[in-house]
């Protein structure tokens, strides 16, 4: 006689490995969750792609960067996976990707976990996407444009902006929303 299972069940538990060397299961993550905390003693940063952009930035800079950045990719708009995507590119051995998009029980499609804790790779994205725009502006034909933006990037403080960030956003409350 078959046994009745849960559907999702069977082989056992999927193993994603960290940056660490140690391991965790993907379908621990909950989609609250911003940092894991290892089994090595450090705090990693835990980011899913159902986390908007705002975790990192006003929505109203968020809608400014949907605006000007055209992907050319799956997804409609700028968002988080293209934010894990520079993260990634920069830190590629700090950071693992777990895909979840045929398991239905967890409820995002993409995780990324960080070598870094949440407040880290905040600073990083800040500072990632801040280059980002450096570079971009550098191509602009207006000088005065030009002069504007680095004019205000030297007055820019991203540890003073992360920390004011998360203070208004209180991103270790359950009920963290955007700004």
């Amino acid at each position: 006689m078959t046994e009745p299972r849960i559907p999702g069940e069977g082989a056992g538990p999927e193993r994603l490995e960290l940056p660490c060397g140690e391991s965790l299961d993907p379908r621990s993550i909950d989609l609250g969750m911003r940092e894991y905390r290892c089994s090595c003693g450090e705090a990693h940063a835990v980011v899913q792609d159902v986390h908007p952009p705002s975790r990192f930035f006003p929505e109203s800079f968020v809608e400014v960067l949907r605006e000007l950045i055209e992907t050319a990719d799956d997804f409609e708009t700028f968002g988080t996976p293209h934010v894990l995507g520079i993260v990634l590119e920069e830190f590629p051995e700090a950071v693992v990707v777990h895909n979840a998009e045929g398991d239905g029980t967890v409820g995002y499609a993409l995780l990324w976990v960080c070598d870094f804790d949440s407040r880290r790779l905040h600073e990083i994205v800040v500072e990632l996407v801040v280059e980002l725009m450096d570079h971009a502006v550098s191509h602009a034909e207006d000088e005065s444009a030009i002069s504007e933006f680095e004019s205000q990037l030297e007055r820019f403080d991203v540890e003073a902006f992360v920390e004011e960030y998360r203070r208004v956003r209180d991103v270790d409350s359950p009920h963290d929303r955007p700004v």
